[in-house]
């Protein structure tokens, strides 16, 4: 037999359909393979005896002839989502042990379709990194390696979700977006990711980040596998304030391959100083690939995009900081505290045991841009700037089709190497976040370290 954990989602489905084999074997062949690669510590929490009697009940099902959309496809959930009974930590010692009594809509929608579970997949803690390497329970291992043989960072946040594709430890898995948490590691793991328009996939029963840039999205191992998953990912929720009410369309249908006659602008304002060679080697090779097959390239302005990292900074610690003053050992989150402590010490008790050092940091960026004083400075005047970066798109879509940019401004690189400077950690947004802020969909797939990301409407 094939080895199944080498198929994509549309070759499992199909073989399944023709009877080739069973979910049953499918989800053994990749249980098989998480132990295997238990070295890239890619989940959080494995569930393997859910795992089996999701397939069983999956093959009974299709023996029935009501198969779903996703019947039998054995899938990783980025430990962002709630998973009704399993544990949900969002990779924080704050929420360890937390099980929730209720399912994500996602991952609700996933699972009605006939996906099966593997497990939770790790990520930087509360979804705030982009190397994947903040996580309470340790950072994940690209199944990349350097020249030298050197470990590198699967990106982050869904650097779990990525490995796990990568390493064909799952068909497929969930991640979430917020600035990139999608994008970044599909780049530096060498697999597709898309980030969905704010409101296709609904946010109910994600923890939250960043309420108005946060959007959960696939991550697969082709465009075409992106597209059958995103379908059962999608819909309108009424527990989401923010779902958007339209119809899901067929992405699948719609793949025809055909893009000639397309306009695809490139901005000007992306060619950055000091990006490496290579980075716009790829680039260059990404706008001749679709120049050949029918393309037009147009060249682009997006004049405010430079401003988006700062913007992003702003904006998305203000609004976890708000988010995350709920885990306070009181509502939620893990108590500490001695006897004789005040409530005031029990907060601070609580939340310095229960954060890393990187959410701490983003909650008091967040705080103080929020503060009396700083809030017009600083906040009012972040919203403004990303209502210009909107325009901007908007603009640049009144002429083309797609925008075609980079998506990191490197390749992954080694662990441990930016950790002592947040600053230059935070850079590894700049391509990414301008697409967030204006709540734009984008789609990446490339071969492993390279770096061309495609934007579609």
């Amino acid at each position: 037999m094939t080895d199944l954990t080498k198929l994509t989602l549309a070759e499992a489905r199909d073989g399944l359909a023709k009877g080739d084999y069973t979910s049953v074997e499918l989800t053994e062949a990749h249980l098989k393979s998480m132990d295997a690669h238990r070295n890239l510590n890619a989940y959080i929490t494995e569930t393997p005896e859910k795992a089996m009697e999701m397939a069983k009940a999956s093959d009974a099902k299709r023996a029935k002839g009501d198969a779903g959309k996703m019947e039998g496809l054995p899938i990783a959930v980025k430990d962002l989502f709630c998973t009704e009974g399993v544990q949900t930590t969002a990779a924080s010692h704050i929420l360890e042990g937390f099980k929730p009594e209720y399912e994500s809509t996602v991952t609700s929608n996933l699972f009605g379709n006939g996906a099966v579970m593997l497990g939770k997949a790790n990520l930087d803690e509360f979804a705030m990194g982009s190397s994947n390497t903040s996580s309470y329970y340790g950072n994940v291992v690209n199944p990349w390696k350097d020249k030298s043989g050197k470990d590198l960072v699967p990106g982050g946040s869904s650097g779990g979700s990525a490995a796990a594709v990568a390493a064909d430890m799952a068909l497929a898995a969930t991640g979430t977006d917020t600035g990139g948490s999608i994008r970044q590691p599909a780049s530096y793991c060498g697999i597709v990711g898309m980030k969905p328009t704010y409101g296709r996939c609904s946010r109910w029963g994600i923890v939250a980040f960043a309420s108005s840039l946060d959007q959960a999205g696939p991550m697969t191992k082709t465009v075409r596998d992106a597209a059958i998953m995103l379908g059962s990912m999608a819909g309108h929720d009424a527990k989401d304030s923010t779902s958007a009410p339209i119809a899901v369309p067929d992405f699948e249908a719609a793949l025809s391959g055909d893009i000639r006659g397309m306009k695809i602008g490139i901005p000007k304002e992306y060619r950055v100083d000091g990006m490496p060679e290579e980075i716009s080697k790829l680039w260059d090779e990404g706008v001749a690939m679709l120049r050949d097959a029918g393309a037009e390239v147009v060249d682009v302005t997006l004049p405010h995009t430079k401003y988006a990292l700062g913007t992003y900074y702003i904006v998305a610690p203000a609004e976890a900081s708000s988010n995350l003053a709920r885990y306070d050992g009181l509502r939620y989150g893990q108590r500490v505290m001695d006897e004789g402590d005040s409530l005031d010490d029990m907060y601070m008790k609580s939340r310095a045991a229960g954060f890393g050092k990187e959410v701490q940091r983003r909650i008091m960026i967040g705080t103080y841009v929020l503060s009396a004083g700083y809030y017009d400075a600083y906040y009012n005047k972040a919203l403004k700037v990303r209502r210009r970066i909107y325009q901007d798109f908007e603009g640049a879509f009144g002429q083309v089709d797609a925008i075609l940019t980079p998506t990191a401004p490197s390749a992954a690189f080694a662990i441990g190497e930016n950790e002592g400077d947040p600053v230059k950690m935070y850079l590894n947004d700049v391509f990414t976040v301008p697409a967030s802020l204006a709540d734009r969909p984008l789609s990446r797939r490339t071969a492993a370290g390279s770096t061309a990301d495609r934007q579609a409407v």
